[in-house]
C-alpha cells in the first residue's frame, strides 16, 4: 500500500505531512512512501534525506495523487494553478486522503462534496476527539500551540506601538492591552507568549475551567456567567451556544474591544461554523491601528469582516485572516505534525496495512466521507440545504 505526501502549496505553506524520520516509521509498518520532489525544501529536508529513508521520490504531482493509496498532506486540497487542476480532482478515485480539512467551513463545502463524489474516504485531522489515547494523534491541539504563539508575534510586528512598558527620558509609555477570546490551547499559549513579552493580558471564555488556566498564567479574566452545561460539551471543549447567549458575549466583548491594542480571535466549537462574536459595528468601536488576529479562520472565524486567508485593513484596524499561521514556523510544525500523522494512520491501520479501522472512537469522530456519503455531523449541519443525498 502506497503512501503519497505531495508538496503543499497554499500560498506561504512550508509544512509537510511526513519527515524522513516518520517515512521510516510507516515503512516498518509495511508501507511504501512516495515523496514529491521538493515537498521538505520548506522545512530544510532534501530530496536525498527522504531518500535515504526509504522513500521514493516523484517529481510528478499527478503521478503521486494518482498513485497513492492514502494520501497525506498538511492542508485541505486547493486549485494547482501550475497544472491547472484542482488537487482532488488529481486524487485516485476510491483512495483515502488525511489532511485538516476543516469540513463545516463555509470554503469547504465545495471541496467535501467533491470529496464524496470521487468516493474518496477523507478524514480530517481536526476531528480528533479530546480522549488520552489521542493524545499523541491530536494534530489540532499541536498546531493550536503553534498559532497562539505565532499570532502574537505577528500582532506585534504590525502593532506600531511598544508591546511592554518602556521608560524613558520623556516619560513612561504604557503597556499594550491584549484582548485573548478562547482560552483552549491557542489562547493560552497567546496569553502566555503576550504576557513574556511585557503587554496587558485579558482573556474571555464561556469554560470556567479554561478562564482558571488562564488566569494561572496571568492573564485578567472578563467573567462571563454562563451555566457550564450550556457552555462545555464532550471532552471539555466549547460548545455551540443559542443566540441569547451569544449576544450577551457579545455586549461582554465590545468595551474590551475599545480598551485593547491587540485581540487574539480563538473560539471555536469542535466541527462547526465558528461563532462571531466581533461584528463590524464593535470594530468600528476600536482604536486605529490596533490589530485583530483571527485564528478562528479555517472554521469562518469569529470576527464578520476577517477575509480568509488576507490580512486587511478596515475601520481603521489591521485585521489577519491568514489560515496557516503554522506554515509560517514550519519547522517545529512539521515535526509536531508529521509525528502527531503517524499516529493517526497507525491506529487507522491498527488491524494491518490495508484494513480500515473505521469503527474506532478516533476514526469515526474524524470520517468525513467514506463510500460517496458524508459523515461528519459538523459538515451535515453546516450544509443543510446544499446537499443533494
Amino acid at each position: 500500500m502506497l503512501i503519497g505526501i505531495p508538496k503543499e502549496i497554499l500560498p506561504e505553506e512550508k509544512r509537510v505531512a511526513a519527515t524522513p524520520e516518520t517515512v521510516r516509521k510507516y515503512i516498518d509498518l509495511g508501507f511504501e512512501v512516495a515523496v514529491e520532489s521538493s515537498a521538505g525544501e520548506g522545512v530544510l529536508i532534501s530530496d536525498e534525506a527522504y531518500e535515504d529513508a526509504g522513500a521514493t521520490i516523484v517529481a510528478d504531482a499527478e503521478r503521486l495523487f494518482a498513485e497513492a493509496d492514502v494520501t497525506l498532506k498538511v492542508k485541505q486540497p486547493i486549485l494547482n494553478e501550475r497544472l491547472d487542476k484542482h488537487e482532488v480532482n488529481m486524487l485516485r478515485d476510491d483512495s483515502i486522503l488525511i489532511t485538516f480539512l476543516h469540513p463545516a467551513a463555509p470554503e469547504s463545502h465545495d471541496i467535501v462534496k467533491r470529496l464524496r463524489d470521487k468516493n474518496i474516504t477523507a478524514l480530517t485531522m481536526d476531528g480528533i476527539p479530546r480522549i488520552s489515547r489521542a493524545q499523541r494523534m491530536d494534530a489540532l491541539s499541536s498546531m493550536s500551540t503553534v498559532t497562539g504563539y505565532k499570532s502574537v508575534i505577528m500582532a506585534a510586528n504590525h502593532l506600531q506601538t511598544f508591546i511592554p512598558m518602556i521608560g524613558t527620558a520623556i516619560g513612561t509609555i504604557k503597556p499594550a492591552t491584549f484582548l485573548v477570546v478562547g482560552a483552549g490551547v491557542v489562547g493560552l499559549q497567546a496569553v502566555a507568549t503576550a504576557r513574556r513579552l511585557g503587554g496587558v493580558v485579558k482573556a474571555m471564555d464561556i469554560r470556567t475551567d479554561a478562564c482558571t488556566q488562564a488566569d494561572s498564567l496571568g492573564a485578567k479574566i472578563v467573567e462571563f456567567d454562563i451555566p457550564q452545561e450550556l457552555a462545555v460539551g464532550k471532552g471539555g471543549y466549547a460548545q455551540a451556544l443559542e443566540d441569547e447567549w451569544l449576544e450577551i458575549e457579545q455586549r461582554l466583548i465590545g468595551p474590551r474591544l475599545e480598551e485593547a491594542d491587540v485581540v487574539i480571535l480563538s473560539a471555536l466549537v469542535p466541527g462547526e461554523v465558528a461563532p462571531i462574536l466581533v461584528t463590524e459595528k464593535m470594530v468600528a468601536s476600536m482604536k486605529p491601528g490596533s490589530v485583530i488576529m483571527d485564528v478562528s479562520v479555517d472554521q469562518g472565524g469569529n470576527c464578520e469582516i476577517t477575509v480568509p486567508g488576507r490580512f486587511i485593513q478596515r475601520l481603521g484596524v489591521n485585521i489577519c485572516g491568514i489560515q496557516n499561521i503554522p506554515g509560517r514556523m514550519a519547522v517545529h510544525a512539521s515535526w509536531l505534525y508529521a509525528n502527531n500523522m503517524y499516529y493517526y494512520v497507525e491506529n487507522l491501520f491498527k488491524n494491518g496495512v490495508g484494513e480500515l479501522d473505521l469503527k474506532d472512537e478516533i476514526v469515526e469522530s474524524s470520517l468525513v466521507t467514506h463510500r460517496s456519503i458524508i459523515h461528519h455531523q459538523g459538515a451535515l449541519k453546516a450544509m443543510r440545504g446544499e446537499l443533494s443525498n
